[in-house]
């Protein structure tokens, strides 16, 4: 190994502290967050946000946390719509995105046509309702929160047509087919094994939508309270907390009011939401970026 020069120390030296900047950068916001959440309301309101606050209090989590069974119940419901709606979605998207990368099919500009049409354009909100609910009869079951609008996106089909296109050798899909293999067969002996990087992304994509999906719920869960998921419940609590804080009109009220941690109890919510997707990340990390910058190749 060759010397490294006194202008290359500094230039790392440089490099270094530049990145740990951005990383305090992202990092900063987060643990801000979560000692806002653990701040004492009245020392909150009266001192503002501070990485080191005056007074500690678990007032806010203790409300949130009041209904131990709603609330484990809520995670249970957002786990499930979202490995079981990721799943469904790393099934469906190649069955779509592989014909689309191969040149041979004949109907291949037509169809990237539409996919990429319904990226720009929709049936608007009113006619998805009434197909879900009058025609299918969704509303109210735990398939409302995963069908709807996140079963298959058009962007995640581009993405792995782009990925499959630029990273899948035509020998081999050519070798595979001489030696009698089917579609399917080469797409699940072939194609997939070369995508963990795209299917890797495109699953992240996916469940971090699901993560945080709380428009299915509010459309289509009115009656069955028990299926609401995580943000559904989150928010449904924020609703009762502005409710009260807005219907002071007797002393009980207005005392209720005063005493509950309106303002750390935002930011608890927060976490207890963003918690589980900042665990998951580091682990997809590695291949959320080969995934991003490959499969946005033209193609």
């Amino acid at each position: 190994m060759g010397v490294i020069s006194k202008q290359e120390k500094i230039a790392q030296v440089v490099l270094h502290m530049i990145f740990i900047g951005m990383c305090l950068m992202v990092i900063i916001p987060f643990l801000l967050l979560f000692m806002s959440s653990v701040t004492d309301e009245n020392v909150l309101i009266r001192n503002g946000y501070s990485l080191f606050p005056e007074k500690f209090s678990l007032d806010a989590y203790a409300y949130i946390f009041i209904r131990s069974g709603a609330i484990v119940r809520a995670y249970g419901v957002s786990i499930f719509i979202t490995i079981v709606g990721t799943a469904f979605n790393l099934i469906i998207t190649p069955l779509l995105a592989y014909p689309l990368s191969r040149s041979e099919f004949k109907y291949r500009n037509t169809v990237t046509f539409i996919v990429f049409f319904t990226m720009l354009f929709n049936g608007g909100m009113v006619s998805s309702y009434i197909m879900w609910t009058r025609y299918l009869n969704i509303n109210n079951t735990i398939w409302a929160l995963i069908f709807p609008n996140l079963l298959m996106s058009p962007f995640n089909v581009i993405l792995m047509k782009n990925f499959f296109k630029a990273n899948v050798p035509n020998e081999l899909i050519e070798s595979a087919r001489m030696d009698g293999g089917s579609e399917l067969l080469i797409l699940t002996r072939v194609v997939l094994p070369l995508s963990k990087a795209i299917m890797a992304t495109v699953g992240l994509f996916v469940a971090i939508g699901y993560w945080n999906d709380w428009l299915n719920g509010l459309y289509y869960i009115t009656k069955r309270t028990e299926l609401f998921s995580l943000q559904n419940y989150l928010n449904r609590i924020l609703q009762d907390i502005q409710y009260l804080n807005s219907s002071a009109n007797t002393v009980s009220n207005y005392t209720q009011s005063i005493s509950m941690p309106t303002t750390s109890i935002r930011m608890a919510l927060a976490v207890v939401g963003v918690v589980p997707i900042m665990v998951l990340y580091p682990f997809f990390q590695k291949y959320f970026v080969k995934g991003i910058t490959i499969g946005a190749v033209k193609g």
